[in-house]
């Protein structure tokens, strides 16, 4: 299977069953910017239920589009630091957060201009953290249909991603129950080194 989709921020646990299942990776990065989607956001497991953690962007000025690529991240609030703590506070008690600790903080230290860039860095290090081999290409135009490619770029709508997966042990499932399809780090934290085991045995 060939797939296309899209580059997000800590995507969803779907992104990576498509991606672990994949024969070749495309990754979207000629499309326009849209607002409300994954490309900036993620879904974590907080105390609360389910927490938006969302990185501030600059738009271009109204009425004008922008390539995603050429987004840049807004730096004059610390979301870095909030996000970080955010992920403290619903999972250090979990069983792996502290293995791989070291291994996403630079996510929150080093300061990115453009998010896709960003998003890539994130790519590379998950894929270190998951033992998982990650070879792409990356898209040099745009088209709205696509032939040859099993289009998943849907997926970085999380309105539009409804996939539900098998349960796996969470912190806070005991106030809130088994929530699905949260953000790939809530699987990595909670499952540790059985991730790319659990991935490959779901079904999208």
């Amino acid at each position: 299977m060939n797939i296309l989709i899209h580059p997000t921020y800590f995507p969803s646990i779907s992104h990576f069953v498509a991606m672990v299942k994949a024969d070749t990776i495309t990754f979207e990065v000629e499309d326009n910017f849209q607002k409300q989607t994954n490309r900036n956001r993620m879904y974590i497991y907080s105390p609360n239920g389910v927490q938006l953690l969302n990185i501030p962007l600059k738009h271009s000025k109204i009425g004008s589009h922008q390539k995603f690529k050429d987004t840049r991240i807004e730096h004059a609030f610390d979301w870095q630091k909030q996000h970080f703590k955010s992920l403290e506070a619903a999972y250090r008690t979990s069983p792996f957060f502290e293995y791989f600790e070291d291994d996403i903080r630079p996510v929150f230290e080093k300061k990115h201009t453009f998010m896709m860039d960003l998003n890539f860095h994130i790519l590379e290090i998950l894929a270190g953290c998951m033992g998982l081999e990650l070879k792409y290409n990356k898209t040099e135009e745009y088209f709205h249909e696509v032939q040859g490619m099993e289009d998943y770029r849907f997926l970085a709508n999380g309105k539009k991603d409804t996939s539900q997966f098998e349960p796996y042990t969470q912190v806070f499932e005991q106030k809130h129950g088994f929530l699905s399809n949260l953000s790939i780090l809530d699987l990595l934290f909670n499952e540790g080194r059985h991730t790319l085991q659990y991935l490959k045995n779901q079904q999208l």
